[in-house]
Formats: C-alpha cells, sequence, structure tokens
C-alpha cells in the first residue's frame, strides 16, 4: 500500500471511530429530552453551520438544488433513518445497535435490483443470509427485553440504504458540501414537523421546552464531530479510493462496543458478539466480492 493510501486509510478509520464518539453523545441524553427534539436540534445545527458555509464559499446560487425531487427523497430519508436510530441507542446497548445498521450494505445491494436496475448477484443472497443470522444473535435478548422497539435498527438500516441509493441516482448534482447541506436542512424540517406534532399530542413523554445548556452542549458537539468525521472520511476515500477503505467502515463496532461498556456498562454477551462478527464477515464478503467483479469488468 501506498504512503497516500495509507494515510487515507488512517484518515478513514479515524474519521469512523469518531461518528462512534457522537452517537454515544447522543445516548448520554436519553431521558434528559425527547428523542424527536434531539434528532431535530441536532440537524438544526449542522444545517445552520452548513448554511453559512456554502453561502460564503459558493455563493447564493448554490443554496438552490438541481434534482429537488431527489433532494427531498434524500432528506426525508435521512430523518427517518437519524430518528429511528436516535430512538434504537436511547433504548438499546450501542455496540448492538451499531452492528445491526450494518446490514446497510446488504439492504443497499438487495434494493440496487429493483431501484436501479442493477443484477443482484449470488454473492447478495449469500451475504443477506448470513448477515440475518447474525441480526437474529444480536436481537436475541433485545427482543425479549424491549419487544418490537429493538427493531429499530433494522429500520435504520433500510432507510440508511435509501439515502445510499438515492445519493448514486443524484450524482452529479451540487458540491460535495452543498449536497450535505440540502440533506441536512431537509432533514431538519422534517424533524422539526414531527416533533412539535408528537408534543401536539400532549402525551408526557414527547414534551419539550427549550433544551438545557447541557442538551444543547451535546447536540452542538454532535453536529460538529459529525462534520469532522465526514471530512475525515471524504478525504480518506480521496486519497485511497472507496473501495480501499471500505473495510476501516466496521471500526465503529469495535468503538462502540468501546465507549458502551467504558460509558454505560453495556457488555455484549457471546451469541450477540457472534452476531456481530456475522454481519461484518458478510459485509467483507460483498465487499470482496464487489472488487472481484469490479477487476473482470475491468479486464473486460
Amino acid at each position: 500500500m501506498h504512503h497516500t493510501e495509507r494515510t487515507g486509510m488512517l484518515y478513514a478509520i479515524i474519521g469512523f471511530s469518531v461518528l462512534s464518539v457522537g452517537d454515544a453523545a447522543i445516548k448520554s441524553i436519553a431521558g434528559a429530552w425527547p428523542v424527536m427534539a434531539v434528532a431535530a436540534l441536532r440537524f438544526a445545527i449542522a444545517a445552520a453551520v452548513l448554511f453559512a458555509m456554502v453561502l460564503v464559499k459558493e455563493g447564493a446560487s448554490a443554496l438552490f438544488p438541481r434534482k429537488p425531487w431527489m433532494q427531498l427523497a434524500r432528506g426525508v430519508s435521512t430523518a427517518l433513518a437519524s430518528l429511528s436510530f436516535f430512538a434504537a441507542i436511547f433504548i438499546m446497548p450501542l455496540a448492538e445497535t451499531v452492528a445491526i445498521v450494518f446490514l446497510s450494505p446488504v439492504i443497499t445491494a438487495l434494493l440496487s435490483g429493483p431501484l436501479l436496475g442493477e443484477k443482484v448477484r449470488r454473492a447478495v443472497w449469500y451475504a443477506s443470509a448470513l448477515s440475518f443470522a447474525g441480526v437474529i444473535l444480536v436481537l436475541r435478548p433485545n427482543l425479549a427485553l424491549i419487544g418490537w422497539g429493538a427493531l429499530l435498527p433494522v429500520a435504520t438500516a433500510f432507510f440508511m440504504s435509501l439515502v445510499v441509493i438515492l445519493n448514486r441516482a443524484s450524482a452529479g448534482s451540487g458540491s460535495v458540501m452543498s449536497m450535505q447541506l440540502y440533506n441536512a436542512a431537509i432533514a431538519a424540517i422534517v424533524l422539526v414537523i414531527v416533533a412539535f406534532a408528537t408534543r401536539a399530542t400532549g402525551l408526557p413523554q414527547y414534551y419539550f421546552d427549550f433544551p438545557s445548556w447541557d442538551v444543547l452542549a451535546r447536540c452542538a458537539f454532535t453536529a460538529f464531530i459529525s462534520t469532522i468525521a465526514h471530512w475525515l472520511i471524504f478525504n480518506g476515500t480521496v486519497r485511497a479510493g472507496a473501495s480501499q477503505i471500505a473495510p476501516a467502515n466496521y471500526v465503529q463496532i469495535l468503538t462502540a462496543s468501546a465507549l458502551g461498556w467504558w460509558l454505560f456498562g453495556d457488555r455484549p454477551d457471546l451469541p450477540a458478539l457472534a452476531g456481530a462478527l456475522c454481519i461484518i464477515c458478510a459485509g467483507i464478503y460483498l465487499w470482496r466480492d464487489s472488487k472481484r467483479v469490479a477487476r473482470l469488468h475491468g479486464a473486460g
């Protein structure tokens, strides 16, 4: 591996690790503020910062997206993915939630057939079987303890897969920064509407007022650190290539496990660890098969 590729891999590993730090900060808010309000505040802060950056660096014309319906679909999918993920980490161990979310590459490969017209390879079905077996192992104790809420990470993986597919379909619609802005702004609007709609129900678990300084600080910290993480991952991708850094993604599970154990006392049992390993192996197998197919197409 060349020096540039090694540097890119290092950037990616740090970036993916930092994402789990942001997840831990969000989990620490559980019980202090409703999950809908937390998600809305986190994306509102990110959208405000990105708005200022795009306006200064790219001008007012960059604020208006091309393919607006595609950007709307991206933003709504991001909002639903974030809401289900935040809700999951509020009630489930961080490591197990993150492990299940790694179903996303397999679901993306499955959905690419009907949505993008791509051929679903045999390897995708093998990876799907292995990863879903892993999910069953990870979910086993959580389904017994908290019921159907344990399926929230599966919903997160599904909506994240939609985001990836929509990203492919909207490629070239703007700069990296402006695409982040469209995504964050639309997600923020959707989440603000959801937060106030649930607050209007009068149910105490959905009520919120102006956040305390520590909730505001943790949401701002998460928005900031997530932006830094995505910048690191983007630079890693530029230096080493997307196919090279893909395995670094699984560092998130290790970081989430360490943070969950250290900060929240969550110790996954052996079946849950075995399930996480199945999901990781399925993702790596799918990645290796994708590289093999890309080489064959290149040779052809």
